[in-house]
């Protein structure tokens, strides 16, 4: 499950070892998180990370095909998570140590900065391939942090994005060795923590208003 740190006035959100998928349990355990974060006073910024093979590879399908009946709540959670991100009113950096795939990579554009391995590991929207639709949260979402090409690219055709490819297309801001990954991300971040505030949260509500207005869509979230 995901855990909470604090290096001086960098908050450090590790979502755990494992595949990260957005298990009902880990979406309550990431929000928790996120309100620590958010209710906390003084300069402040915001690292996730995570330790093993993945970022996260997204939605937690095998609990959503057992749990049919809860598709809604589920998607409108997901979106919750998505939104909130997109919208703190702190910087936010996603560090990429590992594979990060559908919702997982969307999770990451909900940042406002991404730091990714360079060598290894892939960043993908793999959902043109396994038959799933982007919802219009999603799609919003990527549309509005991906450039029109990008987007299109990486949507409809399902590429598996490297490090150094990923920064070239500007889906990551830098593409550095492994073991600089979870650092990078934090000196950056570190950078940033005056930044906190009203303020900031105002310029990114803005900023990304269409987004954000269909991921907050809790009436017809799948469009």
């Amino acid at each position: 499950m995901p855990t909470l740190d604090r290096q001086d006035d960098v908050f450090v959100l590790d979502l755990g070892d494992g595949e990260n998928r957005f298990h009902p349990d880990w979406l309550a355990s990431v929000s928790a998180a996120l309100d620590e974060v958010q209710e906390a006073d003084g300069p402040r910024a915001l690292v996730t990370a995570a330790t093993g093979k993945f970022y996260s590879n997204g939605l937690d399908l095998d609990w959503l095909f057992a749990h049919g009946d809860q598709h809604h709540a589920y998607v409108v959670s997901v979106h919750d998570l998505l939104a909130r991100m997109l919208s703190l009113p702190l910087v936010t950096v996603a560090a990429l140590q590992g594979h990060t795939f559908a919702a997982g990579a969307m999770f990451s554009l909900a940042h406002d900065v991404r730091v990714m391995r360079a060598d290894r590991g892939y960043w993908c929207l793999p959902e043109a391939d396994i038959n799933i639709t982007f919802t219009p949260g999603m799609s919003a979402l990527i549309q509005g942090r991906l450039t029109p090409q990008t987007a299109h690219e990486a949507m409809v055709t399902a590429r598996r994005y490297g490090g150094h490819d990923a920064l070239a297309a500007g889906i990551v801001d830098r593409a550095v060795a492994e073991a600089a990954v979870r650092s990078t991300a934090i000196e950056f971040a570190a950078t940033q923590v005056g930044k906190a505030g009203e303020t900031l949260g105002t310029i990114k509500a803005r900023m990304y208003a269409p987004a954000l207005a269909a991921l907050r869509d809790k009436d017809i979230p799948l469009g």
